[in-house]
């Protein structure tokens, strides 16, 4: 079955939460649709809910969003990740009929293969692989370069929630998923990663990121040769490909 683009209730700049939106994707996974998302989200920061640990948690949030960048709480785990213009979202949610420990690894590589097929048509080649000191660092970053010198260009992340009563099999291990992928395409590393550390500084948190240790689609591909001169035009050459990308590479269910 095909992955069937859907698009918001509300645009990402209406100033609610963009991360309720992607929740909302799991409902429609649980009528039986395999469906996907490409979105943007406004100047933020995204934090698991681990974070609540940190004591002045809530006062650098309040601090952050005086500031035009606000602070939303996420149920998958990891890490930070910083969202805002130049960086794609991709969510698809899904249902299977397995727990999390036997389709978890599947999940994130079927991500992975839609990320990677996308930008070789760009002429980027990718692998996945843990790279250190870049933000939310994963063992499935989709990297670029070679593996001793490996930059993050997008992280992946899933959220498991067992399906409805009503549609679970006799075994009662039908589960609905949430894989998300964040892809880097124009924004600047320096940039970000400066805006996650010092949110990192504020609660007292010992964490501190690499800007060279990320890269863009847009670094990568003039890194390469290739110009870019329209960071517009290359966001929507880069959705372009993840769509059709996703017709090539089904589930895992």
């Amino acid at each position: 079955m095909p992955f069937e683009l859907v698009d918001p209730v509300a645009p990402a700049h209406a100033g609610g939460d963009p991360l309720q939106e992607e929740l909302a994707l799991l409902e429609l996974a649980a009528q039986g649709r395999q469906v996907a998302r490409l979105w943007e989200a406004p100047l933020s920061l995204v934090v698991p809910r681990t974070y609540l640990r940190h004591a002045a948690l809530e006062t650098a949030r309040a601090d952050f969003a005086q500031q035009g960048c606000p602070v939303f709480l996420r149920m998958s785990g990891g890490g930070l990740v910083p969202q805002g213009p130049g960086i794609v979202n991709l969510s698809l949610a899904y249902a299977v009929g397995q727990p999390p420990g036997a389709l978890s690894d599947a999940v994130y590589l079927h991500l992975c293969a839609v990320i990677g097929a996308a930008l070789r048509t760009l002429g980027i080649e990718t692998h996945w692989q843990a790279v250190a000191g870049s933000f939310c660092d994963g063992r499935y970053n989709l990297a670029w370069g070679p593996p001793d010198a490996a930059r993050k260009i997008a992280g992946t992340a899933q959220y498991w929630r067992r399906a409805p009563a009503a549609t679970q099999a006799t075994d009662g291990q039908r589960h609905l998923v949430l894989a998300h992928a964040v892809l880097l395409v124009s924004a600047d590393p320096q940039q970000i990663n400066a805006r996650a550390n010092a949110f990192e500084a504020a609660i007292g948190s010992d964490r501190r990121y690499d800007a060279a240790k990320v890269v863009s689609v847009r670094e990568a591909l003039v890194s390469a040769g290739h110009a870019v001169n329209d960071d517009v035009a290359l966001m929507a050459e880069v959705a372009a490909a993840l769509r059709w990308s996703l017709g090539q590479h089904p589930a895992p269910v």
